[in-house]
């Protein structure tokens, strides 16, 4: 593998935010022509039935053409969620064993549900 090609993956810059059973990893590489953009890696922890684990990971590339637009878009969606929904985590939704009835004890049949709240970002969807 020649100098050039240790270039492209060598990771410039990085930082680690440890969420859970997710992980987040934001490294900034160099591309061959000495440019830089941002990879957003999340991978997540699974447990399999044996006790074993693995873990799935997702990656996003962003390029500088597109830090401004993603920028706005990314705070413009948080501050969102922020508006509507406060910053409290409702830690009981994101339990295996949580039940939405459990939750909507006290509403009558006749009245909606509490929406669920968007906290989860899966860079699939990105």
């Amino acid at each position: 593998m020649g100098h050039n090609d240790m270039m492209e993956k060598e990771e410039i810059f990085s930082k680690v935010l440890r969420a859970g059973r997710r992980t987040y990893f934001f490294d900034v590489r160099a591309t061959k022509a000495g440019d830089y953009y941002l990879t957003i890696t999340e991978s997540k922890k699974f447990t399999n039935d044996d006790g074993s684990f693995h873990y799935k990971k997702h990656k996003i590339y962003l390029y500088k053409e597109d830090f401004s637009e993603f920028n706005s878009i990314l705070a413009e969606m948080t501050d969102y969620i922020i508006d509507e929904k406060g910053e409290e985590v409702i830690s009981e939704r994101h339990q295996k064993d949580f039940k939405k009835e459990e939750y909507n004890t006290e509403s009558s049949d006749d009245s909606p549900s509490a929406p669920e709240s968007f906290t989860d970002v899966n860079f699939e969807d990105i």
